[in-house]
C-alpha cells in the first residue's frame, strides 16, 4: 500500500505518531482529573475546617459577651432603679416597653466606636436609631438584658449599609451594585 507521499512506511509512521500523541493526551487528562479530585477533596476539608473554626469563634464571642454582661452587672450593682425607663423615654419619646421595666438595675454603655456598639448590641431585644437632617450625627440605642448600649457619632460606612439594603430590597447581588451614576455618552 502506498500513500500520497509515495511510501507505505510514512503512512504507518504518521498513524503511529497520532496514536502516541493521543495516548499522551489521554494520560495527561487522566492526571489532570486525579489532581482536580485531590484539590476538590482538600478544598472541601478546608471549608469544613473553617466552618468549625468560625463556629468555635462565635461560641467564644458569645461566652465572652456573657462574661462581660455578668461583670458589668456585678460592677453596676449600685445603679438606681428607673434609669433605664427614663433613658428610653428620653431617646425615643415613648415609654419604655414592659421588657425594660422588668430589669431591677441597668447599665448604660456609651460606645465611642461603631464596631464596639455593633459587638455589644448583637441580638438586642430592642434597637432604636435617629439621625440629624444633615446626616452628620447618627445615634443608635440597643436594649440587651440589663444594658442600654448607646452609640452617637458618624454613620458607620453608609455606602456598605445602603448597598446591602438595596441588594435585599431588589434581589440583586451586591457585586452588581455600584456607588455612582450611569451616564450616557454625548
Amino acid at each position: 500500500m502506498t500513500d500520497n507521499y509515495g511510501s507505505p512506511d510514512r503512512s504507518i509512521d504518521a498513524l503511529d505518531f497520532i496514536i502516541n500523541m493521543l495516548k499522551e493526551h489521554e494520560q495527561q487528562l487522566d492526571n489532570s482529573f486525579h489532581e482536580m479530585a485531590t484539590i476538590t477533596e482538600k478544598v472541601g476539608s478546608t471549608i469544613d475546617g473553617l466552618k468549625g473554626k468560625v463556629g468555635e469563634a462565635e461560641e467564644k464571642i458569645s461566652n465572652l459577651q456573657k462574661e462581660v454582661t455578668n461583670l458589668i452587672a456585678y460592677v453596676s450593682g449600685g445603679v438606681a432603679k428607673g434609669v433605664l425607663p427614663a433613658a428610653i423615654k428620653k431617646q425615643t419619646g415613648q415609654a419604655a416597653p414592659s421588657l425594660a421595666l422588668e430589669s431591677t438595675s441597668c447599665v448604660i454603655l456609651r460606645c465611642e466606636r461603631w464596631e464596639d456598639f455593633q459587638a455589644l448590641a448583637m441580638h438586642a431585644q430592642i434597637l432604636t436609631f435617629s439621625y440629624e437632617e444633615d446626616m452628620t450625627v447618627f445615634q443608635a440605642n440597643a436594649l440587651k438584658g440589663n444594658q442600654l448600649i448607646i452609640y452617637v457619632g458618624a454613620f458607620p460606612n453608609f455606602s456598605i449599609i445602603l448597598k446591602n439594603w438595596l441588594s435585599l430590597q431588589l434581589d440583586i447581588t451586591e457585586l452588581n451594585i455600584l456607588e455612582g451614576t450611569v451616564d450616557s455618552p454625548k
